[in-house]
């Protein structure tokens, strides 16, 4: 029997997640990623169900995401489940790879970049192109690197 997770925003762990996003965003950018100032548990809600995408993954070698709202869902066309075990470099084509890579790495070294654009895939292959991307490292309370993540609100299919 499998579980569907419909509102994973109501786990522990990413209500804090959702926190680490918010934070870090503000950190690098001095910009607010959501205007909540409920609970974390509204708060995440509210950035599960805002109206851009928003997605991140960890700091694994091949990192998995661990982290998709519900627009990113619905664009890449997956359940919480089925993206939060894909590997991030799966929602690129493998022509923009060493794209990709080399603006995960300058992230990396910066803190955060912003106006990303590029071609991605939904899961039943839809092309689709994002625009205006802000892509950030993820702090832990501690300050420490915890992964990326991604936040984009323009996007347009290909035919």
């Amino acid at each position: 029997m499998t579980s569907v997770i419909e509102f994973p925003w109501q786990q522990e762990a990413i209500i804090l997640h959702s926190q680490y996003l918010i934070n870090s965003f503000q950190h690098w950018t001095r910009n607010s990623l959501l205007d909540a100032n409920g609970s974390p548990l509204e708060t995440a809600q509210a950035l599960f169900e805002a109206p851009f995408a928003l997605v991140s993954h960890g700091t694994d070698s091949d990192p998995i995401f661990n982290y998709g709202n519900r627009k990113a869902l619905e664009l890449w066309e997956l359940s919480w489940e089925e993206f939060t075990r894909m590997p991030s470099r799966k929602s690129a084509e493998e022509v923009v790879q060493e794209e990709r890579d080399r603006l995960l790495s300058e992230a990396t070294t910066k803190g955060f970049i912003t106006n990303y654009s590029g071609i991605r895939t939904s899961s039943n292959g839809k092309r689709f192109y994002i625009e205006d991307t802000i892509l950030w490292n993820v702090l832990d309370e501690q300050n420490q690197y915890y992964g990326q993540a991604a936040f984009f609100s323009t996007w347009k299919f290909l035919t």
